[in-house]
């Protein structure tokens, strides 16, 4: 049986805000939460309109009615279980394989996908500028597909990061020198700027090479999409491993 109190904790968790504040986040969709489940990750609880649907993976389970998931739910069609988990603990960064950073990438499904890449790609650590968009957001985690769970996104002041860091910092511009033609090391960072700005000035200021995809077809289309550009470099990190 779900209480008053959990189902406004719960609510709260659709804003940045209340996922701060109580270290909790939620996921919505079969699929995702089986991931997240298998994942290891510290449940709070498992919400559900059919208690069969995930064969009693987990002793949290609590079926709820219609009603509730739909007060709960940040979906305006709600499928069927909801679970919420506790926000991992942040690791440091492992500087022995290639590390992708974004500056200021606002869609959430762009965020989201981007995830997804990075987890299809073995790349261990996404390290965000503080204005990214949270990747707790219920947007985002459905875009994810699960891979929140195998992914240690790192929210930090990105300009002093990269500053710190001893890696070969390669940043995504469109004027950039083609990465087909380029030898990649086997390890350094890679920055991805903003949706419509691309990479800020003084992100740009500490990379040490510009890196883009050259255009084939005729010049009409203005960009590629951030999270589309990220899986071509991503590729090219990858190719000759």
């Amino acid at each position: 049986m779900v209480v008053k109190s959990q189902i406004k904790l719960i609510k709260s968790l659709h804003q940045k805000k209340g996922r701060n504040l109580h270290g909790l986040f939620l996921v919505e969709g079969i699929k995702t939460v089986r991931e997240l489940l298998d994942s290891g990750l510290g449940v709070y609880g498992i919400f559900t309109t059919d208690d069969s649907v995930l064969e009693g993976r987990h002793d949290s389970q609590i079926l709820i009615s219609e009603s509730e998931l739909k007060q709960m739910s940040s979906l305006k069609t709600p499928n069927t279980v909801l679970g919420v988990f506790y926000k991992p603990q942040t690791r440091e960064v492992d500087f022995r394989d290639w590390i992708l950073a974004l500056d200021n990438v606002s869609d959430p499904g762009n965020l989201g996908t981007i995830i997804r890449l990075c987890d299809w790609y073995g790349i261990s650590h996404l390290v965000c500028s503080k204005d990214t968009v949270d990747c707790y957001n219920p947007k985002v985690l459905q875009a994810t597909m699960g891979s929140i769970a195998r992914v240690q996104v790192i929210y930090t002041d990105l300009l002093q990061f990269l500053r710190e860091s001893k890696q070969q910092i390669f940043g995504a511009f469109m004027d950039g020198q083609s990465v087909y033609g380029e030898k990649l090391p086997g390890t350094g960072i890679l920055v991805m700027g903003n949706e419509a700005h691309g990479i800020s000035q003084e992100i740009k200021a500490v990379c040490h090479k510009k890196i883009g995809i050259p255009q084939f077809g005729k010049l009409t289309a203005e960009s590629l999409n951030v999270a589309t550009a990220t899986a071509v470099f991503l590729n090219e990190l990858r190719r000759d491993n």
